[in-house]
């Protein structure tokens, strides 16, 4: 079958990144107020606080203690997850053309957009922008494209956003477990950039968690189900809401083939190495 772009193992968790003083005791405030049952051991008093704590501290503080990562649930049902989900997909418009893509991170000074390399050719900061489904417009830079993947990343700088809209964005759960546990048969879901009113939602199913497909020159996560054009650059998910892949293409035949997330780690990785030796 002939794949066409849906647009015409190091297995390293993201990196940890540092915060401050304010934004730890943010924090352990965040801690304590939303965690009542584990703080309170014996008769409490409130903190006495000896110093104040800024937005961006309590932004700093949200992402210290993971609160803005995507919660997966408990069970699987694909129609519930996505609605937990649909909102870590943003549209990359890029003029005429667009694409797809997912909030892989969130740090303290940018939001990292995950996408295909395929779908960044077309990207020019002149005229290209993201479009966050909660209705923000963002200017970007590309982050750096992976040499083996068709994987790229762009940077938002977070002086796009006031921190209470930061607050209401989420990234993906990319947990590599979730990936290891696929069988085949089991039930996936694609979600890619809303086109007018029409919500980028189809249900599939797992092929093969692994298989080589010519038109990538890689393996893929190869599965069963609808991707439209546009779709390129958005996220494979299973039941529960866990991100495992990034979809690349699909054939009139209904199949699906999608980056695995163990590559989109491993190209960020990469990503960072090469970052940091520019720095040197």
């Amino acid at each position: 079958m002939m794949y066409e772009q849906s647009d015409k193992l190091l297995y390293r968790r993201k990196r940890k990144p540092s915060y401050t003083v304010s934004a730890i005791l943010a924090s352990i405030l965040l801690s304590v107020f939303l965690f009542p049952c584990q703080a309170i051991a014996k008769e409490t008093y409130p903190p006495h606080l000896i110093q104040t704590v800024s937005d961006r501290d309590i932004y700093e503080g949200m992402l210290a203690l993971e609160l803005l990562k995507c919660p997966v649930l408990p069970e699987k049902n694909c129609e519930e997850a996505f609605e937990i989900v649909k909102n870590c997909v943003v549209r990359i418009q890029m003029g005429n053309a667009y694409g797809s893509g997912v909030i892989w991170e969130m740090t303290p000074e940018n939001i990292v957009i995950a996408t295909n390399k395929h779908v960044l050719e077309y990207w020019d900061e002149k005229v290209s922008y993201v479009h966050f489904p909660q209705g923000y417009f963002a200017q970007a830079e590309i982050f750096g494209v992976s040499s083996q993947y068709d994987v790229g990343f762009l940077k938002i700088s977070n002086d796009e956003f006031t921190y209470r809209e930061l607050e209401g964005l989420r990234y993906v759960c990319s947990d590599i477990s979730a990936y290891e546990n696929l069988q085949e048969g089991d039930a996936v879901f694609y979600v890619g950039a809303q086109e007018g009113e029409t919500e980028g939602f189809f249900l599939g199913s797992i092929g093969d968690t692994k298989r080589y497909i010519e038109e990538f020159d890689e393996d893929m996560l190869y599965g069963y189900g609808y991707a439209r054009a546009g779709m390129s650059g958005g996220g494979t998910f299973d039941a529960r809401g866990n991100f495992i892949g990034m979809i690349s293409g699909g054939t009139a035949d209904s199949e699906t083939a999608s980056v695995p997330l163990g590559a989109i780690l491993e190209a960020y990785e990469e990503i960072g190495k090469e970052l940091s030796y520019e720095a040197d």
